[in-house]
């Protein structure tokens, strides 16, 4: 017998490879089972802008004007927490452990996983927004959001934006251990100066072109627009460019940084 019929019958007996998007999709059915059984993370992702939300909420509650600044800054953060965060703090976790490194090892499409991961903090950042964007209907008066259009854009260019930032934050932080700290260094920081819990116009100067630089401000700027504002995407391009700028900054670092190992390997 040949050596060309002996390969054919060898590809034949070769159960035939899953399709790229059905392990794209058990990638993210996985992921998505790990989310919920991590109480931690499920609370960070969820619980604290619910908590912050509720808590700004009660102190402000007979003060409208400062309800509509918050209700869509938390809905800013909580776009941050859940792409950002999450992914800077799961990447650095997956890496330090060699998890990363046994993935790339397997038949599994590189790209395929990377979607899981990316379809998980984008369903999470969904999730986030709608809740924020009905407790706000329900409980702080701020209405249903006047431009739908220019919300779910936003909230996707913002989610995009974040997630490329978070990867390549992740590159930059040393070991597991070192990963909170980091992140929240900048996570933290970011939040407060953007002006998640006030109007970031009535802060001193300094804070005001600090914040004029950094994307959540602008992120924030789309959403209290399209939620509450009723300003739709053409009275918002700068604020579009800044995110897109800011998310192609942190795609190309993103890609030139990204490793399969620990340093430690």
């Amino acid at each position: 017998m040949s050596d060309t019929v002996l390969d054919r019958t060898a590809a034949r007996a070769q159960p035939p490879q899953p399709p790229w998007i059905r392990t794209a999709w058990r990638q993210y059915r996985l992921e998505r089972r790990m989310f919920w059984r991590n109480t931690s993370a499920a609370f960070f992702n969820f619980g604290l802008p619910l908590l912050f939300l509720a808590l700004f909420g009660s102190i402000y509650s007979d003060k409208q004007a400062d309800l509509d600044v918050i209700v869509p800054g938390i809905a800013a953060m909580a776009v941050m927490s859940t792409t950002f965060t999450a992914i800077a703090m799961n990447l650095t976790m997956l890496r330090e452990t060699g998890i990363l490194k046994r993935v790339r090892g397997t038949p599994m499409p590189a790209s395929a996983y990377l979607a899981g991961l990316a379809g998980h903090a984008i369903t999470n950042t969904a999730l986030q927004v709608l809740i924020i964007v009905t407790a706000g209907k329900l409980f702080f008066n701020t209405g249903w959001p006047a431009d739908p259009v220019a919300l779910v854009l936003f909230v996707v260019l913002g989610a995009a934006c974040f997630a490329a930032l978070g990867v390549a934050l992740s590159h930059t932080i040393p070991n597991f251990e070192a990963a909170p700290a980091l992140i929240n260094a900048v996570f933290l920081p970011t939040i407060i100066i953007s002006g998640v819990f006030y109007d970031a116009d009535n802060a001193p100067t300094i804070l005001r072109e600090i914040a004029q630089v950094l994307p959540l401000k602008h992120l924030i700027d789309g959403l209290s627009g399209a939620m509450i504002h009723g300003r739709g995407l053409g009275d918002n391009v700068g604020a579009l460019v800044v995110l897109a700028l800011w998310g192609t900054f942190g795609a190309v670092f993103a890609v030139r940084g990204f490793r399969w190992e620990s340093r430690r390997s």
